[in-house]
């Protein structure tokens, strides 16, 4: 019955297909919206963990003042950094962290880049890769050794695509710096800054030789890193009472420092993200509604026009229910048929928009599959009234219809 019933609606939409298709217009509109929209959001989503996850492993980072500009606040001693080592648990590696402005030459090319001291450890903690030569030493940085590591932006800046700058020397205000490595290209980070636009030195270096800020508080960052599996906030409140500890801050004080989780920060994007991509989905579903009103309504003039053919139907034997059931695998079968156009529709759409945002294209079966079954659910409700007026129908009323 159903196979017939099937049949019968395939063949009433091939001869109306115009109609058949400004029907289903609104559900592929609404099932290829909801499809992009959750699609694209799932991709920005990953696209947001990934440039936060290349700024470190379960990076944490120590900054004086409140927000990201410190305000006067003090800056860090080594002390604090070894405190922050010693006596806080759950921490993998820790490096103090200064940075300078500077105007760096090399033969004709001068710019202005941000030169930033350091130790070892904040390349591992930091997830640092090399493309040419090598990191500096715990020697060099003793030693207070006129070495730097450089990123591939200031490569290609300062000596050009495909130069290997290893061995060469570059002037940094009035100081000499060998350059010994060049990092591998990670791109954009979590807000959106070059991350190869970097230049990194021993931070005895800078402190001795271009900064001036021998000995005492010198560092305006302290890198950490946690331990595989140590819950992040721990370390966050321990970090912190240890600062309010050494920096003499009392209990109705405010601090003058700020720990920043980039796990946190993952975390509080990616739920916004999703709470957005959920809003645009159902704001997007509005239209499948909308799609189902208008099957409804075609639906109710078919029912109208084949009034005759009900009653010659039901006149000869055929039994309500049978009438019933036509209809309404007739309003599922445009359904349907609009869910898996919007499917196709949706499936370009993102394929095409995830490249001109940037985002990767996450196919999610689970979304298209709901958009689908949704679609068919919408033929099926909207689709039950025309196909209960059509099953009402006196045979005989019916036969006088003109």
């Amino acid at each position: 019955m159903i196979i017939n019933a099937l049949l019968i609606a395939i063949r009433e939409i091939r001869r109306n297909l115009m109609r058949s298709f400004l029907t289903v217009i609104g559900i592929v509109i609404g099932v290829a919206a909801v499809v992009t929209m959750v699609t694209l959001g799932r991709g920005a989503t990953e696209t947001v963990k990934q440039q936060i996850s290349k700024m470190g492993n379960n990076l944490l980072i120590l900054r004086p003042g409140q927000g990201w500009g410190w305000g006067g606040s003090p800056l860090f001693s080594l002390d604090d950094v070894d405190a922050v080592r010693d006596q806080v648990p759950g921490i993998a590696s820790v490096a103090p962290f200064i940075s300078n402005n500077a105007t760096v030459v090399y033969q004709d090319e001068s710019r202005t880049y941000d030169v930033q001291g350091t130790t070892e450890n904040y390349f591992n903690i930091a997830n640092w890769k090399l493309s040419l030569g090598r990191f500096f030493t715990d020697a060099e940085l003793a030693e207070s050794a006129p070495v730097c590591v450089i990123g591939e932006t200031i490569r290609k800046q300062l000596f050009g695509e495909g130069v290997d700058p290893v061995g060469s020397k570059i002037r940094v205000k009035n100081m000499t710096l060998e350059v010994i490595g060049v990092t591998a290209v990670k791109g954009q980070g979590g807000f959106g800054d070059d991350m190869d636009d970097n230049m990194m030195t021993p931070y005895t270096t800078i402190i001795h030789r271009l900064s001036g800020r021998q000995g005492g508080k010198a560092f305006n960052q302290v890198m950490i890193s946690g331990q595989q599996g140590y819950p992040t906030a721990h370390i966050v409140a321990d970090v912190a009472a240890l600062m309010r500890e050494r920096r003499k801050i009392t209990a109705n004080e405010e601090d003058d420092f700020n720990v920043f989780d980039s796990q946190q920060l993952a975390e509080v994007i990616s739920s916004s993200t999703k709470v957005m991509t959920s809003l645009l989905g159902a704001v997007a579903g509005v239209s499948l509604l909308v799609g189902g009103i208008g099957i409804m309504n075609i639906m109710l003039v078919s029912v109208t026009e084949r009034t005759r053919e009900i009653g010659i139907r039901l006149a000869i034997g055929a039994r309500a229910r049978e009438v019933l059931l036509q209809f309404l695998v007739e309003a599922v079968t445009l359904s349907c048929i609009g869910g898996v156009t919007g499917i196709a529709l949706a499936y370009g759409l993102c394929d095409t928009l995830a490249s001109v945002v940037g985002a990767p294209f996450l196919f999610d079966p689970k979304i298209n599959i709901i958009a689908f079954a949704f679609s068919a659910a919408i033929g099926i409700l909207f689709g039950f009234m025309p196909a209960r007026r059509a099953a009402s129908l006196d045979p005989i009323d019916a036969l006088r219809h003109e």
